[in-house]
C-alpha cells in the first residue's frame, strides 16, 4: 500500500503542473499463464516476438540478474534450458534459467549434474530455485490491481501493459535500460516515444516521515533513550533539504542534502556534522528525497 500511495500522490502532484491527458500503467509485471504454459495455442500475441521478452524479464528477476552458473553480472544474458531440448526438455519456465554466453556455450547439451559435477552445492541450489512457484509474480500483479483501481478514481484515460511489453518497446526503439525510460515505454503508447537518454531526470525516493518508536534501544533491545517530543529544533526538522555554506575547515564549501537534527547545535549532513548557523532550508521535509540523475545503467 505504501507503493500504491506514493504513485497516487505523485500523479496528483504532477497533475497540478502539467496537463495530463492519460496514464500508462504496467499492470502485470509478468504474464503468468504464458510462463506456465508456453504451448498454448490460438493467441497471436502468444506466438509473436513479445513472448520471449515476458520470459526473459521474469527469469532476470527470479535469478537476481546474474548467471546461475558463474554469478557474473552486467553482461548480456541468454535463456538456457536446464534439461536440454535435445534430451526432452521443455520451454516451460520451470526448465529455464539465465546464463552468460560463455556458460551457455560450455554447458551445451549436458545435464545440470554433469556440467556442475565439480560444484554439486550450486546444482542443488539451482534445482531448488527452479521449483520456486510463480507466487512472487502473482503478488506483484495483485498489488498493481490495487493501484489500477486507485488511478481509475482520477477519471483520466488509463491504458495498461505488461513488463515484457515494456521491455520489447524499449528494445525495439534501441533505448538503454533505465527505470525512467521503461516508464515512458509502457503500453501501446510506448511503442513510439521520443527521448534523449542523456537528459537529466529527477530521482524521487520515498523516505517516510520518521519513526513511531517511542524510545531508542541498544543492540540487545534494552531502552537507551526516549524520543524527543518536539520534532523540530531551531526551525529545522529531520528530512529537510538544506544548503550549507561552510566558510572554513575540513568541509569548507557548499553542500546540499537532507539533514538529521539533534536537539543541540550539531546536525548531521552528508555524513558529517554541521552547525545550524551555516544552514538554509531549500525544501521542507515532505517524506521524499530528491536527486538529479543523468547517467543510465547498461542494457541487459
Amino acid at each position: 500500500m505504501s507503493r500504491v500511495f506514493n504513485v497516487f500522490t505523485w500523479v496528483r502532484r504532477l497533475w497540478k503542473f502539467v496537463p495530463l491527458a492519460h496514464l500508462s500503467l504496467e499492470l502485470a509485471r509478468f504474464d503468468t499463464q504464458k510462463l506456465q504454459n508456453p504451448e498454448i495455442k490460438g493467441i497471436e500475441y502468444q506466438q509473436g516476438t513479445l513472448f520471449g521478452y515476458e520470459v526473459k524479464e521474469y527469469l532476470l528477476e527470479k535469478f537476481g540478474r546474474r548467471c546461475v552458473y558463474c554469478d557474473v553480472e552486467n553482461v548480456p544474458f541468454e535463456i538456457e534450458h536446464v534439461i536440454p531440448r535435445s534430451k526432452g526438455g521443455s520451454d516451460r519456465v520451470s526448465n529455464l534459467v539465465i546464463a552468460c554466453h560463455d556458460c551457455n556455450r560450455e554447458k551445451d547439451n549436458r545435464s545440470l549434474e554433469e556440467f556442475l559435477a565439480h560444484d554439486p552445492e550450486r546444482a542443488g541450489r539451482i534445482k531448488a530455485q527452479l521449483k520456486t512457484p510463480l507466487r512472487d509474480a502473482a503478488a506483484i500483479n495483485a498489488s498493481r490491481w490495487v493501484l489500477f483501481d486507485r488511478l481509475k478514481e482520477l477519471g483520466l484515460e488509463l491504458e495498461i501493459g505488461t513488463g515484457g511489453q515494456t521491455k520489447y518497446n524499449r528494445s525495439a526503439q534501441e533505448y538503454p535500460k533505465a527505470h525512467w525510460i521503461d516508464a515512458a515505454c509502457v503500453g501501446k503508447s510506448g511503442e513510439n516515444v521520443r527521448l534523449d537518454p542523456d537528459m537529466q531526470v529527477l530521482k524521487i525516493i520515498a523516505k517516510g516521515h520518521g519513526t513511531r518508536r517511542m524510545c531508542n534501544v541498544d543492540r540487545y533491545g534494552f531502552p537507551r533513550s526516549h524520543r524527543q517530543k518536539k520534532r523540530t529544533y531551531l526551525g529545522f526538522m529531520t528530512g529537510d533539504i538544506v544548503k550549507a555554506v561552510i566558510p572554513k575547515g575540513k568541509y569548507e564549501g557548499v553542500h546540499i542534502g537532507r539533514i538529521q537534527i539533534r536537539h543541540r547545535p550539531s546536525f548531521r549532513l552528508n555524513r558529517f556534522d554541521v552547525h545550524p548557523k551555516y544552514l538554509r532550508i531549500v525544501h521542507k521535509n515532505d517524506g521524499y528525497g530528491y536527486a538529479s540523475k543523468a547517467a543510465h545503467s547498461p542494457s541487459q
